[in-house]
């Protein structure tokens, strides 16, 4: 009986010919789990109510009974998403026992297709950060290389795929969150289109830039959850009444004619590390062996969309954050005088440094004599960027280039170098600012032998594309 490394059709498949009951199945996750809890990718375990429900699932079967679509599929889930009845951090002390009151949408929708919640993943507090360092709770670490960072700020729910201790799991994406991480860690990591998926039940950081989307070992899993957890919901204003698209219908097609952007100016950026540039040119080439047809197009220069995005997205947290007040809700400061104390003491004790970091910046670009100077000047760009993104789609089906400038690095490595940290989005954040989807698949190894990734990315609502170039590649390849 083999349950390492399972997708989901081969977990489908094996509960319904009985090669393995959905209770051998969870127990095996959660002693995988426990076996490298080292890595320290898991903050909650949601272990008795998924045993419980595996105990349902093999009833269901024994009895011959119909299934859901992802009856028994074991998930690892984001703590920065909400789950009813089960702690939900944030990765931070202000919320360190705060416990959801209900689901969010994309949750909601995951279970009422059958999937199973084995805990909730590490990430950076509140969303912030690249490393995974930035959590009350401890760095992550990445399974390739312990003294290495899994990326940020999704790391755990990577780390979780990457490790073997779950099928898939659900992160967020603000500037990278997802695709970076599935670079460092070698899997597959899919940020949809803003709308394409609700937002309600997500502890919002920056509201016009958050979107969950799975981290999945396959292309052909993250177009199933993709799929599970797509559409319009009444709860969000902002998800989209779009129609979803049948990507697997998609799936099924090949590459002939299929037209794919690539700037050569981005993989001459400085700081791009010669052995990631490498893998994506052979990559490249792979790509027009699959019969695509490789266009050269000029793309805005990256750095307009990270200097957008860092004055954008802290103005849009200093709001957000506004609501961690020790009044509401989360960590009280119980020595304070008066209500002036409670606020400034348990934003003092319970943010970490670079949360505070990014409301202090936040509040600044919003400050009157500022917002015209900075915030005015960003939504400017973001506009210009859209423009010339919508253009250059009317060319191509779809963009290359890499995911990151260089794989993992170490921990501690740039915890006091923000700025080079920030660096490490150059190439993700574009997609946030823009609105367009974005798939980062694993292409290789470096010398180090850590794991590279590639970065296709699609126009709004053009997820089928993505996956269809991304299944394409990745039928096509063995490392």
């Amino acid at each position: 009986m083999k349950l390492a490394k399972l997708t989901i059709s081969q977990v489908k498949k094996g509960l319904k010919e009985k090669e393995f009951s959905c209770q051998e199945l969870l127990s095996y996750y959660f002693k995988q789990i426990e076996d490298q809890s080292d890595l320290n990718s898991f903050i909650t375990l949601n272990k008795n109510q998924a045993l419980k429900e595996a105990a349902e699932v093999d009833r269901k079967i024994e009895n011959g009974d119909e299934l859901l679509e992802l009856a028994g599929v074991p998930m690892a889930v984001k703590d920065i998403i909400l789950t009813e009845g089960l702690k939900t951090t944030g990765s931070s002390k202000i919320l360190a026992d705060y416990v959801a009151s209900y689901d969010a949408t994309v949750i909601k929708r995951l279970k009422e297709q059958g999937a199973i919640v084995l805990g909730k993943t590490g990430c950076d507090e509140f969303a912030m950060g690249s490393s995974n360092e930035n959590s009350a709770f401890g760095p992550v670490k990445n399974p390739y290389d312990l003294a290495r960072v899994p990326g940020g700020s999704s790391g755990g729910s990577a780390v979780a795929v990457a490790a073997d201790q779950c099928v898939f799991s659900l992160g967020t994406d603000t500037g990278g969150s997802i695709r970076q991480p599935a670079a460092f860690t070698g899997v597959c990591g899919l940020k949809p289109s803003y709308g394409r998926v609700s937002r309600y039940g997500l502890m919002a950081m920056a509201s016009s830039l958050d979107q969950p989307g799975p981290f999945t070992r396959t292309v052909e899993d993250a177009a199933v959850i993709l799929k599970a957890i797509a559409g319009a919901d009444d709860y969000d204003a902002t998800s989209s009444a779009k129609k979803v698209d049948d990507y697997f219908d998609y799936l099924s097609k090949d590459l002939k004619g299929f037209k794919i952007g690539l700037d050569p100016a981005y993989l001459n950026q400085p700081g791009l590390a010669r052995e990631v540039k490498e893998a994506v040119e052979r990559s490249v080439v792979k790509f027009k062996d699959l019969g695509a047809e490789i266009k050269e197009v000029k793309l805005p220069k990256a750095e307009l969309a990270l200097a957008a995005y860092y004055i954008l997205m802290p103005a849009e947290v200093s709001s957000n954050l506004a609501r961690y007040d020790g009044i509401r809700y989360g960590l009280s400061a119980n020595t304070a005088k008066d209500l002036e104390e409670v606020y400034q003491k348990t934003r003092a004790e319970g943010f970490g440094a670079e949360v505070k970091r990014r409301i202090i910046i936040g509040t600044y670009v919003l400050s009157a004599g500022y917002q015209d100077q900075y915030y005015q000047q960003a939504r400017k760009v973001r506009q210009f960027l859209k423009d010339e993104y919508n253009k250059v789609f009317q060319k191509v089906d779809a963009l290359i280039t890499p995911t990151t400038p260089t794989t993992a690095f170490k921990l501690g490595e740039k915890i006091n170098d923000p700025l080079s940290m920030y660096l490490a989005d150059i190439y993700t954040v574009t997609a946030n600012i823009v609105g367009l989807c974005g798939l980062s698949l694993p292409i290789g190894f470096d010398s180090q032998g850590l794991p590279i990734g590639l970065q296709l990315l699609g126009a709004p609502f053009a997820e089928g594309k993505i996956l269809q170039a991304g299944y394409n590649y990745q039928q096509s390849i063995s490392f």
